[in-house]
């Protein structure tokens, strides 16, 4: 368990961090930058929860304790023998992700267009922390270019980004809210 007793350190106040190992990094790190934006995703769907309730707040209220096990995994790098066993994110996390994205799915009205960020205000939010999460996603996936990682951290990314933009229609009316985009719309030179 995590105990905090002092907020502040002064540990970081030349630019650089401690990851989950002890090691330390500068704080524009990949892995930083990476773990980073995932905390950034967690702060937007807390955002979107302020219009939430119900089932759709469940859900989001486990990706947020999800989303502090993808960061906790990503800020310890892959050791063969580590000192302490770290968090790692794992398959059913993502299996959990997938199985809601299809009960979601199975009632939401068909796609004609792409959906432009918008509908109601917990759909906007779930946008704008969908589009964070897929930035989290880019991050993760060049930090495994160069680094050892659990392989199960970027499926979940990859998961959950799908998952935001399901359940966005969702909380549209099931998709009957949806703000669609119209390709060219505003193209002609009339008034």
């Amino acid at each position: 368990m995590v105990r905090l007793t002092r907020i502040y350190t002064r540990g970081g106040d030349r630019g650089e961090t401690s990851l989950g190992d002890g090691t330390r990094r500068p704080k524009h790190d990949l892995r930083i930058e990476a773990f980073g934006t995932v905390d950034e995703a967690n702060a937007a769907i807390g955002l979107a929860r302020l219009h939430t309730e119900g089932a759709a707040d469940a859900m989001l209220a486990r990706i947020q304790n999800d989303l502090f096990d993808l960061g906790a995994d990503l800020c310890t790098p892959i050791a063969e023998q580590p000192k302490y066993p770290p968090l790692r994110v794992v398959e059913e996390q993502v299996a959990r992700l997938e199985r809601e994205i299809d009960g979601m799915n199975e009632r939401l009205a068909p796609l004609n267009s792409f959906v432009l960020p918008g509908g109601s205000p917990a759909s906007a939010f779930l946008h704008q922390a969908r589009t964070v999460c897929r930035r989290a996603e880019r991050l993760i996936a060049r930090l495994a270019e160069r680094e050892a990682i659990n392989p199960v951290a970027l499926r979940y990314a990859n998961r959950l980004s799908d998952h935001l933009f399901v359940l966005s229609r969702h909380l549209n009316a099931d998709g009957a809210g949806d703000v669609l985009w119209v390709p060219g719309q505003n193209r002609s030179d009339k008034p």
